[in-house]
């Protein structure tokens, strides 16, 4: 028998509509959060009214609508925790809006299941969804829904906290977007491994294609098509490049309808409320980890934090990665999975897979919670396979932040973490002096090519010949571009100059 106060997830819900689905309605935010939760609630084997009543705090992760300073173009509730329960008849003592993140939905079940051990509340619930299909579906349109909504009521808003993830400095030479982000990762990687880029984007293809099968027969896929290493490699007008190193069928599948939710419950609260042993499923290891900041990391090709999450996590667990039966690892890009594979001596051909979801460019990314449709999906198989153990990573920002939660349906005590000490460690590793306007010759350590601008245009982190100090660079040069577009850069001599809030590069 476990401590009563142990946290156990017993419920979980998924909801996809497509854009060519015969009755496709363009829902909302909370409309898409709804279905999941309906779905959630179902799946407890309870009255799904008494469960929603039972509800004391709901943890919600943010739409890409609300997690910048832009406006919703659709308009959005005012308290989007709030709006979906009061349509499932809950009314929770406590709601929560976290802050951008993929590392996300593993960072709340581990935050929830820590205070449902601590006797803080009984019954939990972590909800998402992203609405991306449908501001894209009206963005053209003159029937535009009006989507805002004003609820009473309490709300914890931990803001969305996006300038965590670049800086004036970054954002001023073109880090705006995740492709261009994780290019500069997924090219650090290859030069350190001294791979061609034909080779880096075949070997980028072998990774993903086993993905897309997965996603070919999940019926909540946002795109359920098998893809083969050469649809992936090849680049055609529908899988055109949009960041260096990467076409599109390498890309998170973000304009998406979907949504997910968790319930978690202690031992003592899911016996009251009748859940059946047979729906719950166990927190055995976890961690959150925080990396140190983009450009002052000494190995732009490694992440400390993902692999010192997944090392611990499985400590806590007491297992070995030999001992795991289903694999989610984080696929917005090849980079993430990559780092976590080598780690844990995963191949792309593992048998065991590296989703249960078909990954972010095929399943689809629906924002900051595709973690949520990865523990929900990896719930109900462990279901399905009693005492086998499962393994969520969950990843945000540039490589930023990771968590990662081992599931089983084996009983388990709730156990603590070193996260707070491992994080001090990774912030105490080694760093690289920045000096942000060189002058004069520099070499090229790594870069990505912003297809998706007007004007193509490179984007470069080099290092100084002078003191050997990084710094960041664009370049419009034709013959600078064409070695970036056509050839192998890394390490190529340039000439680089400051030109008001950006520093301009050019072939030396």
């Amino acid at each position: 028998m476990v401590d009563p106060r142990t946290p156990v997830i017993v419920g979980v819900g998924q909801f996809t509509e497509r854009i060519d689905d015969p009755d496709y309605r363009g829902m909302s935010a909370v409309d898409l959060a709804t279905a999941a939760v309906r779905a959630a609630l179902t799946d407890t084997g309870v009255d799904a009214a008494t469960v929603a009543e039972a509800i004391q705090t709901v943890y919600a992760l943010r739409q890409f609508e609300i997690s910048g300073p832009m406006p919703a173009t659709l308009g959005k509730s005012n308290n989007y925790p709030r709006s979906v329960m009061r349509r499932v008849g809950g009314d929770p003592a406590r709601v929560v809006l976290e802050p951008v993140g993929g590392q996300g939905p593993q960072k709340l079940v581990t935050e929830a299941g820590t205070a449902i051990a601590a006797g803080e509340f009984d019954v939990a619930m972590i909800i998402g969804s992203e609405p991306g299909s449908t501001a894209r579906y009206f963005a053209n349109r003159d029937d535009k829904p009006d989507f805002t909504e004003h609820v009473d009521g309490q709300l914890e808003d931990r803001g969305h906290q996006i300038h965590r993830y670049f800086t004036e400095y970054t954002a001023n030479h073109g880090l705006t977007g995740a492709a261009v982000q994780y290019g500069l990762l997924d090219n650090a990687r290859r030069s350190r491994l001294g791979l061609s880029v034909a080779d880096y984007r075949r070997e980028m293809a072998e990774l993903f294609a086993p993905m897309s099968k997965v996603a070919a027969k999940n019926p909540f896929s946002s795109s359920p098509v098998e893809r083969s290493v050469d649809d992936i490699t090849t680049v055609t007008d529908d899988n055109r490049m949009i960041c260096d190193p990467y076409p599109r069928l390498l890309v998170a599948r973000d304009q998406v309808n979907q949504g997910a939710a968790a319930i978690m419950m202690s031992v003592a609260a899911a016996r009251r409320l009748g859940v059946p042993e047979d729906n719950w499923v166990y927190l055995h290891g976890h961690s959150d980890l925080t990396e140190q900041g983009l450009l002052d990391r000494v190995d732009l090709g490694a992440s400390p934090a993902a692999v010192h999450a997944a090392r611990e996590a499985l400590r806590v667990a007491g297992i070995g990665v030999q001992d795991v039966a289903t694999f989610d690892l984080y696929s917005c890009f090849p980079f993430p999975v990559f780092v976590v594979c080598e780690e844990l001596g995963l191949g792309a051909d593992d048998p065991r897979g590296l989703t249960v979801t078909g990954g972010l460019p095929y399943f689809g990314g629906p924002g900051n919670s595709y973690s949520l449709h990865a523990i929900a999906e990896t719930v109900a198989q462990l279901r399905d396979r009693p005492g086998q153990f499962g393994f969520v990573g969950a990843n945000g920002g540039t490589m930023s932040k990771y968590s990662v939660g081992i599931y089983s349906t084996t009983p388990a005590e709730w156990r603590t973490d070193r996260s707070a000490e491992l994080d001090a460690e990774i912030a105490a590793l080694p760093t690289i002096p920045v000096t942000e306007w060189p002058e004069g010759p520099g070499t090229i350590e790594t870069y990505s090519v912003r297809y998706d601008w007007p004007t193509r245009t490179g984007i470069i982190i080099g290092r100084s010949d002078a003191d050997g100090s990084r710094f960041m660079a664009i370049t419009e040069d034709a013959d600078l571009v064409a070695l970036m577009t056509d050839g192998d850069p890394l390490g190529a001599a340039i000439t680089v100059r400051r030109d008001e809030k950006v520093n301009r590069a050019t072939l030396a």
